[in-house]
């Protein structure tokens, strides 16, 4: 098993930004691709933002493109997610997810890629 807890969200004003931060324990982190997803209120879960075992590759959802910054420290057996000039439409529950693997992080870009999930952690964006 492994157990991940996310932390970092809160309100923030459109334009502001939020780091978050997953912690994992329980496996060895770095046989982990790591992803972070979101759902609003009344739709479906969907990608943010992934990154491989090693950091080597990382994959964004357009809509984030140049705005969020995943990375993780191996050491600290953490993945984070910056995020940068929020939207109002960025709005969510943020999750962290883990999926046992070494590909590309373009192919795990499925919820059904992931074994673990953390409880989520809310962001709040005002307008």
């Amino acid at each position: 098993q492994v157990q991940l807890v996310e932390s970092g969200g809160g309100l923030v004003q459109a334009g502001g930004s939020l780091r978050l931060s997953c912690a994992a324990s329980g496996r060895t982190f770095s046989n982990y691709a790591m992803g972070w997803f979101r759902q609003a209120p009344e739709k479906e879960r969907e990608i943010v933002a992934v990154i491989s075992w090693n950091g080597g590759s990382t994959y964004y959802t357009n809509s984030v493109k140049g705005r969020f910054t995943i990375s993780r420290d191996n050491a600290k057996n953490t993945v984070y997610l910056q995020m940068n000039s929020l939207k109002p439409e960025d709005a969510a529950v943020y999750y962290c997810a883990a999926r046992e693997g070494y590909y590309s992080a373009s192919v795990y870009t499925s919820a059904i890629n992931y074994d673990f999930w953390g409880q989520g952690t809310q962001v709040t964006v005002s307008s």
